[in-house]
């Protein structure tokens, strides 16, 4: 890390990715409705590189603004998101550690807080399927903001729902998209580089460190 004396207030938590490694089944939902149902050109990596967003923002990049209704973007929505459940719950698990830092950080008295681009209807499925409701102290989801990462809102509405300046918190990230909307919202961040490589960030100064799971030692240099 490159700020070994940062003491965060509170840790806010981007969700896919960053709690669970599950960007992979969101990729393959998507892949399987755009090119199979919808005829779309794309081949898995250009699919996974419109991954960020809310669901009738990645339709919209990818079919233009015009293509679909809203009756239509929120048939695809739900059918999407049946698609990845489906798939990932056989495999719905913290990432590595968390489990065990989730309880030292709820020890320590920090709060904690998720602040994602995912649906509530994704994020209970998570969250309650973990039994880890206990733990966070707000939820932020997509329905929550007008304008999804990397604009700060999403951030900064969780930091204001735990009372906490936004310099005072740290950010666990893990999709470039998401570090820059902690960079706009004024927070440092951790990158878990479970879905991108340490390369696809550079040029972000809030980083301060990157990790595989929550393991890592340098994460005690947090409490």
């Amino acid at each position: 890390m490159h700020n070994l004396n940062f003491k965060p207030k509170a840790f806010l938590f981007d969700l896919n990715g960053t709690m669970i490694n599950d960007m992979e089944y969101h990729t393959l939902a998507w892949y399987s409705i755009m090119t199979e149902d919808l005829g779309a050109k794309l081949d898995y990596e250009n699919v996974k590189k419109e991954m960020y967003g809310k669901n009738h923002e990645v339709l919209e990049r990818v079919f233009g603004k015009d293509k679909f209704n809203a009756e239509e973007i929120e048939r695809l929505s739900i059918d999407k998101e049946k698609r990845y459940q489906e798939g990932y719950m056989p495999h719905l698990a913290l990432i590595e550690g968390l489990d065990h830092f989730l309880e030292r950080t709820k020890e320590a008295n920090i709060p904690m807080a998720i602040g994602s681009a995912a649906i509530p209807f994704n994020i209970d499925f998570v969250v309650d399927g973990l039994n880890i409701r206990r733990y966070l102290d707000a939820i932020v989801s997509a329905d929550d903001v007008k304008t999804s990462k990397p604009d700060p809102e999403t951030f900064l509405k969780a930091a204001a729902a735990l009372n906490i300046a936004p310099a005072d918190c740290l950010v666990f990230e893990d999709a470039p998209k998401g570090v820059e909307s902690a960079l706009n919202a004024g927070m440092p961040c951790i990158v878990l580089t479970t879905t991108h490589t340490i390369e696809e960030f550079e040029g972000y100064p809030n980083i301060l460190g990157y990790i595989t799971d929550y393991n890592d030692a340098k994460l005690n240099t947090l409490f």
